[in-house]
């Protein structure tokens, strides 16, 4: 068996459903990228997700509806007095913001709790994580992480890294591109959205993004630029490819997450990186056609390619 742990948080996501009346849901860019590996993993592949939650009603929920999509949440640290965030959607056409309350919630005490962490890193063939996992930690929860995850790069666990960059869940510029840039020289896979690298770090092109991650230590690297080219960096060769037009979008939250989810299933499955990939803009593109981050298992169904 192949196992991918995720390491981050899940929110309670309220997204709007007419009338005046909101949809309750669960969501995070950690747990949405799990929840599309699992619907596109084949059966000899385990998915297993690391957070925080409280003792609350919403919290037994949350952990109720990971566990029924066969995402493993043993051990997860039950906290006193803490809740789970929770963020709303709303949209302006295809296009959404986000208002998010998550200030105290549990994830950011998932560190606290290393008994709970370092057996399910020991042991995972993948690790997966984000900038946002590393934004809401505390600074020497973030050190810990960090340093313990260095020890294993190309040991016992291949950690694939989302930048996700959100400049307003940290301190300063200097210190989300520092700690960003820490993540990715410790990180075998990253993949970046070109739209967060212009931004925080100035990069004239997905080219540019994709070469400086290369320098930082990275293996490879897969550029999503929305519908542009997907870029694809490894052994020193960039390759660009196209992504299929999609009509009717209606929602692109967690368009870059059902991306990565699907991009490890894949590659763990046996497919190349360029048609992982192709599996990789596939599944997004089925995402954006649906409203919310979480797309139901049957609406991705969709026959596994032979490698």
């Amino acid at each position: 068996m192949t196992s991918i742990l995720g390491i981050g948080e899940c929110m309670v996501e309220l997204s709007a459903a007419g009338s005046g009346l909101w949809r309750q849901g669960f969501s995070g860019d950690v747990f949405n990228a799990l929840w599309y590996a699992r619907a596109l993993s084949q059966d000899n592949i385990t998915v297993a997700f690391h957070t925080a939650l409280g003792t609350d009603p919403l919290s037994d929920e949350l952990l109720a509806f990971a566990q029924n999509a066969g995402i493993d949440c043993t051990n997860t640290p039950r906290i006193q007095d803490r809740r789970p965030g929770l963020y709303s959607i709303h949209l302006d056409g295809a296009e959404r913001s986000f208002t998010y309350w998550r200030d105290t919630s549990a994830a950011r005490m998932m560190m606290r709790y290393p008994e709970m962490l370092w057996p399910k890193v020991a042991t995972a063939d993948v690790i997966y994580l984000s900038g946002i996992t590393l934004a809401i930690l505390p600074d020497d929860d973030c050190s810990a992480l960090l340093n313990n995850l260095r020890s294993r790069k190309r040991k016992t666990a291949t950690i694939v890294f989302d930048p996700n960059i959100r400049p307003h869940l940290w301190q300063d510029n200097d210190r989300m591109r520092s700690v960003i840039s820490q993540a990715a020289s410790l990180s075998d896979i990253v993949l970046p959205s070109f739209d967060d690298e212009r931004a925080a770090f100035g990069d004239r092109d997905p080219k540019q993004t994709a070469q400086r991650y290369r320098a930082l230590g990275a293996d490879h690297v897969v550029v999503k630029n929305g519908p542009a080219d997907t870029i694809l960096l490894q052994a020193g060769t960039l390759t660009s490819l196209s992504v299929p037009a999609i009509d009717g979008v209606i929602d692109t939250t967690a368009a870059g997450d059902s991306f990565n989810g699907a991009y490890i299933a894949r590659l763990l499955g046996g497919l190349s990186p360029t048609d992982a990939i192709h599996a990789a803009q596939t599944c997004a593109g089925r995402v954006i056609q649906h409203k919310g981050a979480l797309v139901a298992f049957s609406d991705l169904a969709t026959p596994t390619p032979v490698p």
